[in-house]
């Protein structure tokens, strides 16, 4: 098992959740935490453990970002107009490993990632291999010629786990998708509830 696939479960069994609705999670089998401690009872959570671990399910979820890089997005939610949490959720949404994963190009957030660093993807014609670039409305992107027949892209396309949210055209005939809306909270399909807000509480203590 690849440290990649051991990280997918360990959030898994930490969050008691199956953050991506995968079919093969270990929650599915057990909900209890990992490591020999993992089936004692769970105290009640404080204000800040619940803060605590609304933001670490959301890490979590876009590929276990780094606590600076996710800092630095909520920094950048917070000056935007309106609802600071609805422009944290708006801002992961434009990530382009995001993307990829949304037009199921590929069949997780961390193969995503992995996809976009080995050059596989460009974006409006031009080859963009760094996961963390932030897309505009109207972006076009595409799997690279030579990278369409891949078989993990090619099960990625039939995985029914999953559809493709209505902010994106995908054409999985020609491998684009156009990226036609800034979503909000409630559009992003996400498998379990994230909850922002306590986000914001969290970083404004």
């Amino acid at each position: 098992m690849t440290k990649r696939s051991e990280a997918k479960y360990k959030i898994d069994r930490r969050m008691g959740q199956n953050i991506w609705g995968r079919p093969k999670s270990p929650v599915n089998r057990r909900e209890y935490g990992p490591g020999q401690h993992g089936q004692r009872r769970k105290g009640k959570l404080s204000d800040f453990g619940v803060q605590l671990r609304a933001k670490q399910k959301l890490k979590g979820y876009y590929a276990n970002i780094s606590e600076r890089q996710f800092h630095g997005i909520y920094v950048d939610a917070g000056r935007l107009k309106g609802d600071t949490g609805e422009n944290l959720i708006g801002l992961l949404e434009r990530r382009l490993d995001t993307v990829v994963y949304r037009a199921k190009f590929v069949s997780t957030m961390f193969a995503a990632r992995q996809f976009i660093n080995h050059g596989h993807i460009k974006v409006n014609g031009r080859k963009v291999n760094i996961s963390s670039y932030k897309l505009k409305v109207g972006d076009v992107i595409e799997v690279k010629e030579s990278s369409k027949q891949l078989i993990p892209v090619l099960e990625a396309i039939q995985l029914a786990e999953r559809d493709v949210p209505d902010f994106l055209e995908v054409d999985h005939n020609k491998m684009t998708a156009k990226f036609t809306r800034i979503p909000g909270l409630s559009d992003v399909p996400f498998p379990v509830q994230m909850e922002p807000h306590l986000i914001v509480e969290f970083y404004s203590r």
